[in-house]
């Protein structure tokens, strides 16, 4: 039986060119307080992340996987997901933005009384814990989209563009994820809704980051999203 001291959480990261961010996200991950398998995928970075991993990095980290050119945030997923071995994987974006404390609210639907839970949503927007104000217009963005994947899913999330997605590991290596940018998100919530997954969502804390800071999603990955929602959700 599953418990917070037994479960391993398979945590894969892709970065590209996140040189000034990707040593502190390592140690928060580490600092989590859950036994952790951190699978780190480095999509072709050309700011000195790379080198910052080869030189120190990788031995802080149980996998590194190299890109030979940059692919998108859906391939080093995609990558990183095909070898896990965690009881459940997540999802941890390289910059700041998130706080991997929460994963130890993230796991509580995989180990608590109930156990059915086969993905978790972390939602920025469910506001239960910090969170540091966002642009109206990247926010009005994140609603519009999820509100739009919810009515061709049928579902009632109320963050569907969430970096934090855990899954259950035989539930995330047997879905097919064909985006390789940001179009990940809208198929893969579109693909565990077919599957009749049993979803819950937990409030996150968060800490958004700005264009100047670094920030990379942009109006074509908003417009690539709502073109997948549809793809996804009728025509694959």
């Amino acid at each position: 039986m599953l418990t917070k001291e037994t479960i391993k959480v398979s945590v894969v990261i892709p970065c590209y060119n996140e040189v000034n961010t990707l040593e502190s996200v390592i140690e928060r991950v580490r600092d989590c307080g859950l036994s952790t398998e951190i699978i780190l995928v480095d999509d072709c970075s050309t700011d000195g992340t790379r080198e910052l991993i080869k030189e120190s990095l990788y031995k802080k980290v149980e996998r590194v996987l190299f890109h030979k050119k940059n692919m998108g945030k859906g391939a080093a997923l995609r990558h990183g997901f095909s070898v896990a071995t965690g009881d459940v994987v997540i999802v941890q974006d390289a910059d700041l933005e998130y706080d991997p404390k929460d994963f130890q609210k993230l796991v509580e639907p995989f180990v608590s009384g109930i156990k059915d839970a086969d993905v978790v949503y972390g939602s920025r927007y469910a506001r239960g814990t910090k969170y540091r104000v966002e642009s109206f217009y990247h926010s009005l963005g994140n609603k519009l989209l999820t509100l739009l994947s919810n009515i061709c899913c049928d579902l009632s999330l109320t963050d569907m563009e969430t970096c934090y997605k855990m899954f259950k590991r035989e539930v995330i290596q047997s879905i097919e994820i064909k985006e390789n940018r940001f179009g990940f998100e809208p198929e893969v919530t579109a693909k565990i809704a077919k599957k009749k997954c049993k979803i819950y969502e937990i409030p996150i804390s968060y800490f958004p980051r700005s264009f100047d800071e670094g920030k990379k999603i942009g109006i074509k990955d908003a417009v690539r999203a709502f073109y997948c929602i549809i793809k996804y959700n009728f025509f694959n």
